[in-house]
């Protein structure tokens, strides 16, 4: 059974930092991509950034010089280092898998993802 967790998130003053984790289990982490998502209040869902299996990355641009999507393919965990933090970025992130196929030297489209996790909420004070 595929599992995927958040944690990390919490609340910070704009232009601070955060560092979100997802652990995985249920499958080969390795061989597929993974992505994190966010949605706040009234907006739709949108990706914030992907990682093949092999670690090549893909940015939104909201996301492109302040956050940074990594995996550990050792421990099973992708990671999103987010910094300069703004107001803006207050959702709530979501982990995501793409179990559709692997995907280990490219992944740069936000739709081909298949299985998500709960959830960690972000919070921004200005």
């Amino acid at each position: 059974q595929v599992q995927l967790g958040e944690s990390g998130g919490g609340s910070v003053q704009a232009g601070g930092s955060l560092r979100l984790s997802c652990a995985a289990s249920g499958y080969t982490f390795s061989r597929y991509c993974m992505g994190w998502f966010r949605q706040a209040p009234g907006k739709e869902r949108e990706g914030v950034a992907t990682i093949a299996g092999g670690g090549t990355t893909n940015y939104a641009d909201s996301a492109k010089g302040r956050f940074t999507i990594s995996r550990d393919n050792a421990k099973n965990t992708l990671y999103l280092q987010m910094n300069s933090l703004k107001p803006d970025d207050a959702a709530m992130y979501y982990c995501a898998a793409a179990l559709d196929g692997p995907r280990f030297l490219v992944c740069n489209n936000f739709n081909v993802f298949t299985h998500w996790g709960q959830g960690t909420q972000v919070t921004v004070s200005s």
